[in-house]
Formats: C-alpha cells, structure tokens, sequence
C-alpha cells in the first residue's frame, strides 16, 4: 500500500519518445508555506547524493538491423514487467527483441513485497531483507501487528536474473527510444530514434505510467499517489527493526492549530518505513491517494517534521526518491493492436497503488497466450486478432470486475480525511487476513470482494458506517453503471 511497496517506473528512462503533451504528474495541491517548514524540507533534500545510475556489468546480444524478418516479439520497455513476458516468450523458442535506452540499468527504487507473493512465484531468492511482521499506527493510541512477512526487493539480483535468463533463451537487446509504431495487417515496425525500424509479429508496451504506444480513448482523471523516500543512516530511531513500518497515520508531529496539522488533517500523509539496523533505515513520507497529488515540497515538509519529533537525526543519505504513481483512471482501450502490461495496461491496484507481484504474476499469462496464438503448426493468429486474444486474457472479465471494485474503493478513499482514513485502516486491518491479505495482493474476485465490504462495513465503528454511506453513495452508483456496462460488451 506504501508508495515503496510496488514496483515503481518513476525516475526510469523511458523507451519511447515524450509525447507532446508531458506524462502525468501530480498537480500542485498546496505547497509548504512556513519559512520554517520550507528550510527544513530543504535540508533534507540537501542531504541527498546526485543520482548515478547502477548498470550491470553485462555483454548485450544485440538486435541486428539488418535482419529482415520480424522478430516474433518486440518488448518496448526494461523493467521487470517486459523482461517476465521476454524471458518467458524466448523459452518457448521464439524470437524475441528488448528495446529500452538503457538496458543494463538496475531496476532503481526500494522496492517492498509481501514474501508470500514472492513466494508463490519461487522468487524468494530475490528478495535481501525480510522483517517476520510488519505493525501500523492509526493514531497515538492504537497500533496493530500485522502477523505477514514482508521483505525488500535485492533490485541487482532480481534485474540481474532476469537480464540472465533472457540472454540464455535468446533475447536479443536494442538500445534506443522507440518513436512511433507502424502497423500493417500481419506485423508491426517500431521506428527507434536511433534510425532503426525494428518489424515485429506482437508488440509488448512495457514501458509503465508514460503509456508509450498502449492507446486511451476516455479521460485519464486518476488519483494520485505521491511520496518523497530516503535510504539513511541515522544517529538512531525508534522503530523495532524487526517489524517493518507498514503505515503511521500519527500526526503528533505536527503542532496543534498550525497550517501544515490542518493540511494534514485534509489530506493526509503516513510514514513507511523499512528498519534495517538500528543505525540504517529505509523512511518514506506517502500520500496514498489524492486528486490533485500533493506537491512534494509538502510531502517533504511533514517528513521533515516528523523525523525531528521522532528524534531521527540523519547522517547521510545513499539514495532518495521521488514518487508520483497514478492510481485508477479508466483501462486502455480493449482490445487494440499494441498490448500492454503493467501500468501502461492500467494494472495498478487502483486502492493502494501496489503493482509488482501482480505484474510478475501476469506476466507467464501474457507470454504463454502470445506463444500459443502464435503457434503456425496450431492455425496461428496475426496482427488485430491475435493482439485481441492476447488483451482477452489479460484483462478477463472477473479482472475487470475486481478493478471496478478497486476504483470504488479508491473514490472512497479520495473523500476521507486523516480522521475517517484511520477509522477506515482501524476496521481493514481487524478483518480476517484472508481478506486483508487478498484485497491488497488482489487474490479476491467480485463475489469475495462482496464479501469483503459487508464484512468491513460490519467491523466498522458507526462513525465509519455512517461516513461510508455519505461518502460512498456516489462512487457505489458509478460501480454499478460500470459493472453493467462491461457486462454488455
């Protein structure tokens, strides 16, 4: 649900050309508005080290331009979404191309996962801290364990076995941005800025929020998610370092009457927190969701006021990041010709913005239906068809159901203040952990997800209910017109 608990491609080198218009980002809310606020928010940043990009030290098979015929898939993008399908695509024999700017960079961001969701996809091996449960604060009475392993992402070693596994298999690499896409009616040409024209039978949009070729025909309005993190050393802090710091909703911090505790108390923000030592620590201040996104400016400003409260004193910082993460907004038009996935295919949970462990749970899904609707010795498909076969089964009705149910929940979410959002996480996280668990791990389908509701409107406290009634009227309306709706395609 934190910002860092997802796979993220913000700050990533996209391999398509800007558009015209720029990428989504966050509109300005509200900025810090204190002198005091805003220096404090400026020595933190200060503190943050340039950017160096890590590559890995890795020989590229590349593409060779003068091939003339069409690989049989073209993946447009570097990130662990585009390089699951690639891989997966390649052991079947087939050949694959993988265009991104900068192929060898490592995935860049702190990356946090449930371990059971790694698990089940026999990639604990890539996983380098793991905390054995995780706790949150509602507020400075209340806290809650929360008895679910979680860990952090070794990003070098998973890009690492990724890169490896696609070379071993065949995948060929393309360093450039990709331009435009030209279709005909049995293969594709991606035009790269570099001059190249790579043909391909399928093309895979991997390329995350920057949508580089997946096409939209309704207005994109999603909420935002917005956080500023920090990988530091510190003095000390007091967070046990044996539990991972899931939410802290606490805004003791923030003196009582002032602007920024009344800008809190609109919209507000938690901590995130993965301790690793007592002396290094992983700290991100989150916005889960709002329409505008908050600035990072105030984003940084709260953080900075509750690391002095909390008496974390910061020595220096190795990395830090900027998140600015859409959430919900309509789904690409279905089906089209370019197929996507991962956010550029509207995959983020659009209630928490976690991505990863769906994405790389789709991403054999994806593979395997492009291999068996390729498949010539079983009357394969082509061009428009086979790209619809493929979008069929990535976004299978009970998928759009459940996303429909999400969105709901994240228009609920957009209404909440910091006291209606902590009566919400207070009931959430007493719910049996098959619901908790599968609502963020998005393991629950519509019926279960109906169930889910009434079970936590029934933990809820009567001010919750009666919150959720006024405030969800709306949004449950919109649900139903949209569930209806899809029900007729």
């Amino acid at each position: 649900m934190a910002a860092a608990a997802l796979l993220r491609t913000h700050h990533h080198h996209h391999p398509c050309k800007p558009k015209p218009r720029p990428p989504p980002r966050a509109p300005v809310l509200c900025r810090a508005t204190t002198a005091a606020g805003a220096a404090a928010a400026a020595a933190l940043r200060s503190l943050a080290p340039p950017t160096r990009p890590e590559l890995l030290s890795v020989d590229l098979p590349r593409y060779d331009p003068a091939r003339s015929r069409p690989v049989d898939l073209a993946v447009v993008g570097g990130g662990p979404a585009g390089l699951a399908v690639a891989q997966r695509v390649a052991e079947a024999g087939l050949s694959v191309c993988a265009i991104d700017p900068s192929p060898a960079l490592v995935f860049p961001n702190n990356y946090g996962v449930w371990v059971d969701e790694f698990e089940a996809m026999g990639l604990t091996h890539c996983l380098d801290a793991v905390w054995p449960s995780a706790s949150v604060f509602i507020d400075d009475g209340r806290a809650k364990s929360l008895d679910r392993p979680y860990a952090r992402v070794a990003r070098r070693k998973l890009k690492s076995a990724m890169m490896d596994r696609c070379v071993a298999n065949g995948v060929v690499f393309h360093q450039a941005k990709v331009a435009k896409a030209v279709h005909n009616e049995a293969s594709s040409l991606l035009i790269c800025d570099d001059g190249v024209a790579v043909p391909a039978t399928v093309v895979l949009d991997a390329t995350g929020f920057s949508r580089c070729l997946v096409q939209y025909d309704k207005p994109y309005n999603p909420g935002y998610q917005v956080a500023y993190g920090i990988l530091a050393e510190v003095d000390g802090h007091p967070f046990d370092i044996d539990k991972m710091l899931f939410m802290d909703w606490r805004d003791s911090h923030l003196p009582e009457g002032s602007e920024i505790r009344e800008r809190n108390r609109r919209i507000p923000t938690f901590l995130y927190a993965m301790p690793f030592s007592p002396n290094r620590i992983f700290l991100e201040e989150t916005s889960l969701v709002a329409r505008p996104g908050l600035a990072m400016d105030d984003i940084q400003e709260r953080m900075a006021a509750r690391l002095r409260h909390l008496g974390i004193r910061v020595r220096s910082v190795e990395e830090d990041e900027r998140c600015v993460i859409p959430m919900g907004g309509p789904l690409p038009v279905l089906p089209q010709r370019v197929v996507g996935i991962g956010g550029t295919a509207g995959m983020v949970h659009p209630s928490t913005g976690y991505m990863v462990a769906r994405t790389l749970a789709t991403a054999p899904i994806v593979a395997e239906s492009i291999v068996r609707f390729l498949d010539t010795g079983n009357g394969g498909l082509a061009g428009d068809a086979l790209a619809a076969e493929v979008w069929k089964e990535l976004w299978p009705g009970n998928r759009r159901r459940q996303r429909e149910f999400f969105c709901f929940g994240m228009d609920i979410l957009l209404k909440l203040d910091l006291d209606g959002t902590r009566r919400f996480f207070d009931a959430f996280f007493d719910l049996e952990p098959r619901y908790w668990h599968g609502f963020l791990s998005s393991r629950l389908y519509l019926p279960e997800l109906l169930l889910f509701g009434l079970s936590l409107f029934g933990n809820a406290s009567n001010a919750s209910r009666l919150e959720i009634m006024a405030k969800g009227t709306v949004p449950l309306a919109k649900m139903i017109g949209n569930l209806i709706q899809d029900r007729d395609r």
